[in-house]
């Protein structure tokens, strides 16, 4: 379960990384490599992969029996060089998704760069509605080298997490599946979900570890797969129990919400939490949860703007 470990990490350090070169000398020290460059290398490796290589779409639309509904991919050639890629897939989904490289730690840089994530869905789940960034969600995963070199995998029982705590590519992927029917009790003290949605991520390092990797098994500025099995989610997810769906605390609505953090300046930099992850986002003293508009259940209603500046009274410290 190194995904969820690995995000926290690279959020608390975002620190030098090192040429993309397995035959460097150990603890030799190479120049950071620009975010444009990556991104443009990164995009084309992963074209080529979607455009070489095909997935068991047939068993997924005819299942046979015994069928274990798990996604494959392979090379189109030979016996199977009519097979019809996963690029040209009906199935496959493009989002662009803007990095600024100051998220990637590099200050110096002023690169704000484009990223294309696909995202193959092989089966659609068959509950309306999927899971936003600032969600919970229950899944299993795979994360896999474009070579398919397995380097992280969840255990084959569903896990839970918030899907912002992960590499930002796998929390908006994730948007694109719809969930299953469960949990179901199996009486061995195991757990199984039905009709679920299953299918892969594909994303560019600077949407995944880019140069700050805490896996040794994936180098720096690697392009990466997860297979993912989307079983369940938890719908307007509070994350840090302010009152607040961590969803609406995107407040530049980029997919990420660990960039929005209204009260950085008050923060001690070892200490500073996004507003998703902090119950005072103003920092003047009054929680969160007692500067908006809740109903008598304790569910958010709305916002209160009680000096009318247009400001929301959680996020102004200078009422």
């Amino acid at each position: 379960m190194k995904l969820r470990n690995a995000y926290l990490l690279i959020a608390g350090l975002l620190i030098l990384g090192s040429c993309k070169n397995d035959d460097d000398a150990i603890g030799e020290i190479v120049p950071p490599r620009l975010l444009s460059e990556v991104t443009e290398e990164d995009d084309a490796e992963i074209i080529e992969f979607l455009k070489t290589h095909f997935y068991n779409e047939d068993e997924f639309e005819t299942p046979p029996e015994g069928f274990d509904f798990k996604i494959r991919f392979d090379t189109i050639a030979g016996e199977n060089s009519t097979k019809r890629s996963i690029y040209d897939s009906p199935n496959l989904i493009t989002q662009t998704i803007t990095v600024d490289s100051e998220d990637l730690g590099r200050e110096d840089d002023n690169e704000i760069i484009d990223q294309t994530l696909y995202t193959l869905v092989a089966r659609q789940g068959v509950v309306e509605g999927k899971p936003t960034i600032g969600d919970f969600s229950v899944l299993r995963y795979e994360g896999l080298l474009l070579d398919g070199t397995l380097f992280d995998a969840s255990t084959n029982q569903p896990i839970r997490f918030n899907l912002s705590s992960v590499v930002q590519g796998f929390g908006n992927g994730m948007k694109n599946f719809q969930t299953g029917n469960g949990p179901i009790e199996n009486g061995d003290g195991t757990v199984s979900y039905e009709g679920y949605g299953i299918g892969a991520i594909f994303m560019p390092a600077a949407l995944a570890y880019f140069d700050s990797s805490p896996n040794s098994d994936v180098p720096t500025y690697s392009p990466l797969i997860f297979k993912v099995d989307a079983f369940s989610y938890e719908p307007d997810s509070d994350l840090d129990g302010d009152g607040i769906p961590s969803i609406l605390e995107d407040l530049n609505g980029n997919g990420n919400l660990n960039d929005d953090n209204t009260d950085i300046d008050l923060e001690s930099i070892f200490a500073r939490s996004a507003n998703h992850n902090d119950v005072d986002d103003d920092g003047d003293g009054i929680l969160t949860i007692d500067e908006i508009e809740l109903d008598a259940d304790g569910n958010f209603v709305g916002f209160l703007d009680t000096d009318g500046d247009g400001i929301p009274d959680h996020l102004d410290n200078d009422l």
